[in-house]
């Protein structure tokens, strides 16, 4: 009977795991246990091959299937035999090391401090995309409501036009680097593998630029100050984030340039306050309006609209516009306005003004339900 451990718990991941979590896992073993970051530690050496092993099986289609089937001695006949690496560890001879090579680019990236390169991989020009930029945008209640066309100003590397990128002066161009021969990396010994560095003379360009253009020194590049115009569409909101493609960074080596980013800043109203799609407005009113009932204009986005004030409206009712709201992004319908009635109190009262209200006071015992039956209640609580 085999002494062997199941592979799948070697590697902590269910029989019916996927590559991604395969490698994921497998990554995270090898990345604590590899014996360059554990030098004499023969438990930590053990653990990584015996995770590699694992690896090499369940990442083949075909050694797994065999190991699913037959266990240890079927994934031996599942192609070429099963184990961690080539020279003594089996398995991944002369080089290719198939689903785990971009593990292994990952593993030696990070141990060195290194890290993929945003850019295209390979080529001697090794051409890299431009950084994102991220700026923002102050609008106004009205054109985040309607759409607009504003303009902002960066400061942003653009390509340089007097070498159009190349970085090399006129009449001259770029030498092939003397250190990696073009190939814009380097490799060295690194415990078991040879591993590929960026060249630290041309900075894994593969090229040299030895008469450098006068306007951007060698760079490809130029930073300066550029105006851009960006639509704003209706219904945005606070916070949010348009994308303007290929607006950030420019490339190096022919790379294409980054994105630009813009967060919408909203100005605050005079009179409205927006939640989602719906437009909130407070509109004071009189005792005598609340009281008969009214006509009144109100304001909305659209300009003033008449509302009718039915008699008895209390301080505080809500009362709603249909339609009269935000435009949904898309264009697909709007909000509503919601208007808040303040009932006014009002101040200074003339002598005839005080007469009335002294009146009214002595005719309307009946006439406020909520007062009368909020003062009975009271009277009993406190019997």
């Amino acid at each position: 009977m085999s002494t062997k451990r199941d592979l799948y718990e070697v590697l902590g991941v269910a029989r019916t795991a996927t590559k991604d979590e395969i490698k994921k896992s497998y990554r995270k073993i090898a990345m604590q246990h590899h014996p360059d970051k554990n030098p004499g530690n023969a438990e930590s050496e053990a653990i990584f091959k015996e995770a590699s092993h694992a690896a090499d099986i369940l990442l083949s289609d075909e050694k797994r299937k065999m190991y699913d089937q037959f266990g240890h001695d079927g994934a031996q006949m599942g192609g070429g035999g099963a184990g961690g690496f080539g020279g003594g560890f089996g398995g991944f001879q002369g080089g290719d090391f198939g689903d785990l090579g971009d593990i292994f680019g990952d593993i030696f990236g990070d141990m060195l401090g290194g890290g993929r390169r945003r850019g295209a991989r390979g080529g001697r020009s090794r051409a890299q995309m431009g950084e994102d930029l991220q700026t923002e945008l102050e609008v106004t209640f009205e054109e985040a409501a309607f759409g607009a066309e504003k303009e902002i100003s960066i400061y942003r590397s653009s390509t340089c036009k007097t070498c159009n990128g190349s970085g090399a002066k006129a009449g001259s161009g770029p030498t092939t680097c003397d250190m990696c021969h073009g190939h814009g990396e380097v490799r060295r010994q690194q415990g078991f593998f040879t591993i590929a560095q960026p060249c630290p003379k041309c900075h894994g360009t593969g090229q040299m630029i030895k008469d450098p253009c006068g306007t951007c020194g060698g760079a490809g590049r130029t930073k300066k100050q550029e105006k851009l115009s960006v639509k704003v569409p209706a219904g945005i909101d606070e916070g949010q984030r348009l994308k303007l493609t290929g607006q950030g960074e420019a490339g190096l080596n022919g790379g294409p340039a980054g994105d630009l980013y813009v967060v919408i800043r909203l100005k605050d109203h005079e009179f409205f306050r927006r939640d989602d799609y719906d437009v909130h407005c407070e509109v004071p009113i009189s005792f005598s309006q609340a009281a008969l009932g009214a006509e009144i204009e109100v304001p909305t986005l659209g300009g003033r609209v008449a509302m009718k004030i039915p008699e008895g409206t209390q301080s505080g009712q809500k009362m709603k516009l249909r339609n009269k709201g935000i435009t949904k992004l898309g264009g697909y319908g709007f909000g509503d306005q919601i208007i808040t009635i303040h009932v006014e109190t009002p101040t200074k009262l003339s002598r005839e003004q005080k007469e009335l209200f002294t009146r009214l006071a002595e005719l309307d015992q009946n006439s406020n339900p909520m007062s009368k039956g909020f003062f009975d209640r009271v009277r009993e609580l406190f019997q």
